[in-house]
């Protein structure tokens, strides 16, 4: 059994689609409202299980970590329904209940027409996650789940607070075999501090464009190779927007540990999304989630190939496939409302 475990924030998200982003001290009416969950790993949960084929659900568990209100909270179940057929599927025992809260994560979106902008405002009154908590889940988890020796681990997480995240991963490594266990990490908000250690610990990280710039990169290869040095990670990915996104894979050569040693086996890799066959531009509609899906995009990848204990770094044309077929998901993905669309997208890179 294949086993992968999303540790992250669970939103309920009211979005405002406004002709133009409105100055301050300003009315304006919105063309549209919506409320639906959101939050970065419950969002790659969705659109997982809209890729996975009924094979897939059968051999691979997931697991959702995250801070909920009450279990009776009228939140609650407009999450779990949130997800569609597939919260059946999910495990959402791992998470935590705060008793006496009756609200979620609140997030605001003013989503913009004439750019295709999204401004992003959060509310949580909810006490986050502690390491006592996340060691506590994984042992009931480990407990709860066969231990043979095919089981694999994959463990995700969105990086909210380093210094709980970095305990997590640290918990991690010293309670599973390294060649049954993947750690993931998202360094997504710019200024954020501690995700730079995140991804020394990490096994794939996931760069956003945003926290890229605000190190001074201006394009993925540009923050993979800078990045590099300081992480220990096989699989490096950076997107980039409309740009698309790069990939860095790594291997290491002999017994060695060292930066320069490493760095000779680094391979770039760049995918741009394709243009459609009648030429005309990609419409872009809704990219709240988008890179929640270009990261399920490889998950997918990787958890649905006969290994997943670590990505396959050997085949350059297998990780350029995952590659074209993240970037090519997420594109589909900003082409309409939502995720439910996306369960065409059955295709095994």
């Amino acid at each position: 059994m294949k086993h992968l475990v999303l540790t992250g924030a669970c939103a309920l998200d009211t979005i405002l689609t406004v002709p133009a982003y409105p100055p301050e001290d300003a009315k304006q009416r919105a063309s549209s409202l919506q409320v639906r969950r959101g939050g970065n790993c419950p969002n790659t949960l969705e659109v997982l299980h809209h890729l996975f084929s009924p094979s897939d659900q059968a051999n691979i568990k997931t697991h959702l970590i995250s801070t909920l209100p009450a279990q009776t909270s009228p939140a609650i179940a407009k999450i779990h329904s949130s997800f569609g057929p597939g919260s059946t599927k999910i495990n959402f025992s791992p998470c935590i209940h705060r008793e006496g809260h009756t609200e979620s994560v609140s997030s605001y979106i003013i989503r913009s027409l004439e750019t295709g902008s999204r401004t992003v405002v959060n509310y949580n009154d909810l006490p986050e996650m502690t390491p006592d908590e996340f060691e506590r889940i994984l042992d009931t988890l480990l407990l709860s789940n066969s231990k043979e020796e095919e089981d694999s681990w994959w463990f995700h997480f969105e990086g909210r607070i380093p210094s709980t995240t970095l305990q997590c991963i640290h918990y991690i490594r010293t309670h599973l075999p390294p060649n049954t266990t993947t750690i993931s990490v998202e360094c997504e908000k710019p200024n954020r501090e501690g995700l730079t250690s995140l991804a020394a610990e990490a096994d794939v990280v996931f760069y956003s464009s945003s926290w890229a710039e605000s190190r001074g990169y201006h394009n993925p290869e540009a923050c993979l190779r800078g990045e590099a040095p300081s992480a220990r990670a096989s699989l490096m990915l950076c997107t980039w927007g409309a740009s698309g996104a790069g990939m860095l894979t790594r291997r290491k050569l002999g017994g060695g540990s060292g930066a320069k040693e490493l760095q000779e086996e680094d391979k770039y890799i760049h995918h741009s999304p394709a243009t459609p066959k009648d030429g005309k531009p990609i419409k872009v509609v809704d990219t709240i989630g988008a890179g929640d899906t270009f990261i399920a995009g490889v998950l997918y990848a990787s958890l649905s190939s006969s290994s997943l204990h670590m990505v396959d770094v050997s085949s350059s044309s297998s990780q350029k496939a995952k590659l074209a077929f993240a970037v090519e998901l997420a594109t589909k993905k900003v082409q309409d409302e939502g995720f439910a669309h996306l369960a065409a997208q059955q295709q095994q890179p």
